[in-house]
Parts: C-alpha cells; sequence; structure tokens
C-alpha cells in the first residue's frame, strides 16, 4: 500500500507543477527555452535528470549487473564529455537559439540543419522508447497482480505525453527540480541500507566472482570503448542539454550550473552502479535491468524503499519528457517553422507543439513495444547522435576550417554507419564481418569515419567565411 501511496503523490505533484507552469506558456520561446529565466540551482538538477534516467537506472544497472564495478565505464564515458562540457556551456548560451539544428545551420547551412533533425530525431525517440518500458516494469513491480508491464508501459507514456505538452520546457525544468532532489537523497540513504541487507561488504564480495571488482571485470581495455565512447559523444553533443543552456537566464548562469551537474552526477552516477552491483549479490534471480527497483521493493525498510522507488519512477517521467520534448521542438521550430510555415503564429505554433509531441510519444510508445534490452537501445541510440551529431557540433565550436559540405558528411556517414553496423550485428551468420560487427560496437567505425568525413570533405572544399565562424566562436 505504502508503495502505491508515494507514486500516485508523486504523479499528483508533477502533474500540479506541470499545470502551474502551463499558465505561464505564451509564446514560442516560453515553450521551448522556459523563457530563457532559468537561474543555476534550476538548471543543475534539471541536466542532473535529462542526463540521468533509465539509460542509468536501468542500460547502467543491467551492465552492472553482468559485470560489476566495470558497469563505471558506461557512465564514465559521460564524465568525460563534462569537461569539454565546462567549455562551451557559455558560448552556448551567448548564441541563445532554440535548437542543435539552429547551431547547425549558422555554422554550416541549412542542409546540416535538416539532416541534423533526422538523426536527432531518430535517436531521440529511441531514447524515449526505453523511458516508457523501463515505467512499465516499475509499475508492474508496485502493483504486480493488477497491471502488466505492456499496461505499465502504456499508462507511463500516456503521463509523460501529458506532462511535456503542458508547458515544455518549464514543465521538464521544474520537475526536475523536484525529481532530482528525491532521486538523490534516497539512493545515497539507501545504499549503506542495502549493503547492510547483503551481509556488510563481505557479504556482498563473497555472493559475486572476483572481477566485478576490478576496473576491467570481464572486458578486454579495448572493449571498455564500447561502452564509454557512446555515452562521452551523446553527453557532448545533447541537445536536450543545449536547450538547458539556451534556456538559462545568463552566460553564467550556465557556466555555474556545469560544474554543480559534474559533482551531481559523478555522485549519483557512481551510487547507481554500486546499488546494481550490491543488489546483483542478493538477488541473482532478478531480472538484470529492474535489480535498482527490485532490490528497492525487496531489499529496503518500506519507507526507504517507497521512495527509491517512486524516485526511479520519476527519474523516467523526467527524462522521458526531456527526451520527447526536444525531438518534438526540432520538428517544430527546425521543420514546420523553418520551412513549411515560416509565418505562423505565436499561436499557431504552440498548437502545433502540442499535437507533434502526442505524434512523436505514440511512435515512441511502438518502438518501446518492440524493445527488450534497455542496454542494447541505450548504445544504439547513443551511438546514432554521438557519430552523427556530436563531431560536427565540437568543430563548430572549436575548428575554423570545419565547412558545410564536411559538416554534411560526417552527419550522413555517421547516422548512416550507426544504423547499418547495429542491423548486422542482429543478424545471424558466421561471416567474419558480422562477427566482427557483435565484438566491436558501432560507436568505432561510426565515429572513426564520421570524423574522417568531416575533415577530409573540410579540407576538400572552401573555407567558410569569417562571418560563419565568428557566430559561435569567441575569438574578436
Amino acid at each position: 500500500m505504502l508503495y502505491a501511496v508515494v507514486v500516485i503523490g508523486i504523479l499528483v505533484t508533477l502533474l500540479a507543477v506541470s499545470i502551474h507552469r502551463s499558465f505561464f506558456v505564451k509564446t514560442k520561446a516560453d515553450f521551448m527555452v522556459a523563457g530563457r529565466q532559468l537561474a543555476w540551482p534550476v538548471l543543475v538538477f534539471t541536466l542532473l535528470s535529462s542526463w540521468i534516467g533509465a539509460g542509468s537506472l536501468f542500460a547502467g544497472a543491467e551492465n552492472a549487473f553482468h559485470n560489476g564495478f566495470s558497469g563505471l565505464w558506461l557512465p564514465a564515458g559521460g564524465w568525460a564529455g563534462l569537461i569539454v562540457i565546462a567549455l562551451i556551456a557559455g558560448r552556448a548560451r551567448r548564441f541563445a537559439q532554440y535548437t542543435v539544428p539552429d547551431l547547425l545551420e549558422a555554422r554550416y547551412d541549412r542542409f546540416a540543419r535538416l539532416f541534423g533533425t533526422l538523426a536527432i530525431v531518430i535517436a531521440y525517440i529511441s531514447i524515449t522508447s526505453y523511458q516508457f518500458r523501463a515505467g512499465g516494469d516499475i509499475l508492474h513491480l508496485i502493483f504486480p497482480q493488477t497491471i502488466e508491464k505492456q499496461m505499465g508501459m502504456y499508462i507511463i507514456a500516456a503521463f509523460v505525453i501529458t506532462f511535456t505538452a503542458l508547458a515544455g520546457m518549464a514543465s521538464v525544468a521544474y520537475l526536475d527540480l523536484v525529481i532530482g532532489l528525491l532521486v538523490t537523497v534516497t539512493a545515497t540513504i539507501a545504499l549503506p541500507a542495502l549493503i547492510g541487507t547483503a551481509g556488510g561488504w563481505e557479504g556482498v564480495r563473497a555472493g559475486l566472482p572476483e572481477n566485478h571488482f576490478t576496473a576491467l571485470g570481464p572486458f578486454r581495455w579495448y572493449q571498455v570503448l564500447n561502452f564509454a565512447l557512446p555515452t562521452m559523444f551523446l553527453l557532448v553533443g545533447n541537445q536536450a542539454m543545449y536547450q538547458k543552456f539556451f534556456s538559462a537566464r545568463t552566460e553564467r548562469d550556465a557556466k555555474i550550473s556545469v560544474f554543480g551537474w559534474i559533482v551531481g552526477t559523478v555522485i549519483l552516477e557512481t551510487v547507481i552502479v554500486a546499488l546494481a552491483v550490491v543488489g546483483s549479490a542478493i538477488y541473482k534471480d532478478a531480472t538484470p535491468r529492474e535489480i535498482i527497483p527490485y532490490a528497492a521493493r525487496n531489499g529496503l525498510p518500506q519507507l526507504l524503499g517507497a521512495l527509491l522507488l517512486g524516485g526511479v519512477f520519476a527519474k523516467v517521467i523526467s527524462t522521458g519528457n526531456n527526451y520527447l520534448f526536444s525531438p518534438a521542438s526540432n520538428i517544430i521550430h527546425d521543420v514546420y517553422h523553418r520551412f513549411v510555415n515560416p509565418q505562423a503564429s505565436e499561436r499557431q505554433v504552440l498548437v502545433f507543439s502540442r499535437v507533434t509531441v502526442v505524434v512523436l510519444g505514440i511512435v515512441a510508445v511502438v518502438l518501446a513495444a518492440h524493445t527488450e534490452s534497455i542496454l542494447r537501445m541505450a548504445l544504439y541510440a547513443y551511438t546514432v547522435y554521438g557519430a552523427g551529431i556530436t563531431p560536427v557540433v565540437l568543430a563548430a565550436f572549436f575548428w575554423k576550417r570545419a565547412t558545410a559540405p564536411g559538416a554534411l558528411a560526417s552527419i550522413l556517414v555517421g547516422t548512416a554507419i550507426s544504423i547499418a553496423w547495429s542491423l548486422a550485428a542482429s543478424m545471424e551468420s558466421q561471416s567474419a564481418f558480422i562477427a566482427l560487427t557483435k565484438e566491436v560496437d558501432a560507436v568505432v567505425p561510426a565515429l572513426i569515419l564520421s570524423v574522417l568525413a568531416l575533415v577530409v570533405v573540410s579540407l576538400a572544399t572552401p573555407p567558410p567565411s569569417e562571418e560563419k565562424w565568428r557566430t559561435v566562436m569567441a575569438e574578436a
């Protein structure tokens, strides 16, 4: 009963926040970048919540269940990316547009905007889909007799679509503030309690293979790149993150928020991996991707377990909001308002925005119904984005010589190789190439060829005008 009360209370609170914020949404800027009024404390938690969702709590936990503390290589890629982000945040706020394709068109051309939008929509709908899948798993754990996983997935999708459509970025940011605080506090308290359930640290060690406590675990050194690189390149080019920076009140707020984000991310993701490892020592027969909510339900004092389970549930909603809102904003701003109806009124844009959120949410639900491994889907989405978008975003900020044809070649090659390699890896064949695709993640060839296309084509074409690179680079 307590678990149901906590989850229902969280849903009611989140719905109240969304409805409240919806009254402040009057313009496109209000919906897409919260009127550019987010202060750094709000930014810290919305950045933290948008990054740590089902990808960490389910895919990361699934990885840690199987491989122990070497599961930290998955979030560690993001930690490396945060170092780069610290250099970009102020510039991103100075640019102050709405989406990453805005940046691509300003720095390159409209074709970079168009194909960049396509890559973002493919990746982010995939990410949204497994948030729905994870939410269904949690509802089934809480209500095992009344809600099946599939039904739970539909229920969570309905809530996420509703929250996102109501107030856009304003809804996303303020929901994240509440959720980020809840999860950070409860997960940190839950870890020592769960270790106690396992019989102390000695009990954890005794229940798991020795390689679960080594840096590389069961992997060779190059195999950890399959986990670290996708998260690093997703983070550095992450549109959801740039939209938060575009929403900041000032450049100073954007810069300060990164440092709070770094601290919060390192602490919370380490705690999440540790919870999954400890849980795997106690509940060896649990479904790997569900180990954290399962341990919360069965291995913690009831109130603490209910709060952690509710926090995980809320985190899934939060991340679903972020990754549903982001591609919707691309369709609205980068396609509809840019190419279809440039003269659209504010009212027309808001109506179309909400319809787009609903349509993309339905697409994500259909995809979720065909998703089994959250870890596999997460790595696929991260790779599509990281190889297709991140190289050209970094070049926009740091390489004056990057050209529009080079950017377009990089987007097309990175996206195409990511999709093709992943499709090949799913095939059943004895060929040497198919075996290679199963051993080496798509991120390695996709990134190499994407960067190569950017560099070679850029150097083979006339350099951009100074006006182009000045748009986003700090040099005078």
